[in-house]
């Protein structure tokens, strides 16, 4: 169904024919593949990166893993299985690239459709200016979703070519059977996913303030490093837990035995948070918004 029919149609399945309209046409761009391929190319040079040196007799640092850490932890544990490359693919790709390419998808979602002179178009149907927001910020965790499997499907594919897989030992120090720890690794992708829906309300509000795409993900994305840099400043420690990448990689306990759920637990809360001022922001400001394009 084209947008076009979609609009056409302001009925239930309306809203799912303009979901699946904005799926299509976001994933079909050059912009979106082009992230894509980059994601799936972390774990790749990851993966080679690692076999090169342990091939020429390095040592990839001692140890198991650490605690509350996240990737440098897991990288040791590569090479003797190639499962903790999912981890490690996953805890490289989260502080920038993951909220990067979010970032730009988020930021487009509303200012690009202005820029083109879609915008107008797309609302002329009875379903108003909440359901096309609704529908854009469900792309945009669609991409979410997508983004960090591709990360993850990368990482397991490359870990099985070039490392051994089987059993695996948690930061704990028990041991877990294969089967067990591709479900953990499954479920540490959805977390990470939904570590960035605080990111995707972000640049959806910021979407809203201008009629530039260009503008919108420059702004997200520079918005986005500047939290991590104030995330990294020590005389802020008050004020950090507040920040939506703060506890990122607490994904990292999902590999304890057992799972240590509080840090979970709060960035969901942060993202949760987030998720609903930005969001209520981003549809308060296009509900006044003037559409002139």
């Amino acid at each position: 169904m084209s947008r076009a029919e979609a609009i056409g149609k302001p009925s239930p399945l309306w809203t799912f024919g303009l979901l699946r309209s904005e799926l299509i046409t976001t994933f079909r761009r050059w912009r979106t593949l082009a992230l894509l391929g980059v994601l799936a190319a972390v774990p790749i040079l990851v993966g080679i990166a690692v076999k090169i040196e342990t091939g020429d007799g390095s040592s990839m640092g001692g140890g198991g893993p650490q605690g509350g850490g996240g990737g440098p932890a897991f990288i040791s544990q590569i090479t003797n299985n190639g499962l903790f490359l999912v981890f490690t693919a996953l805890a490289a790709t989260l502080p920038f690239f993951l909220p990067m390419a979010i970032g730009v998808i988020a930021g487009d979602a509303i200012a690009g459709e202005a820029n083109a002179g879609t915008l107008r178009y797309l609302l002329v149907a009875p379903a108003g200016r909440t359901r096309l927001l609704l529908t854009k910020y469900a792309t945009t965790m669609a991409f979410c979703l997508v983004a960090t499997l591709v990360v993850a499907v990368s990482a397991l594919t490359v870990g099985a070519l070039l490392f051994p897989l089987g059993d695996l030992t948690t930061i704990s120090g028990t041991r877990i059977s294969f089967a067990e720890g591709l479900g953990r690794a499954l479920l540490i992708a959805l977390v990470v996913a939904v570590s960035l829906i605080g990111v995707a309300a972000l640049g959806l509000f910021v979407s809203t303030l201008t009629n530039s795409g260009i503008a919108a993900m420059a702004t997200t994305v520079g918005l986005l490093i500047t939290v991590q840099i104030l995330d990294q400043i020590p005389q802020l420690h008050a004020i950090h837990p507040y920040f939506f990448s703060h506890y990122w990689l607490s994904f990292a306990d999902l590999m304890r035995e057992p799972v240590y759920w509080d840090d979970l637990v709060k960035n969901l809360g942060v993202q949760a948070l987030y998720a609903a001022v930005f969001g209520s922001a981003a549809w308060a400001r296009f509900m006044a918004k003037d559409i002139t394009a």
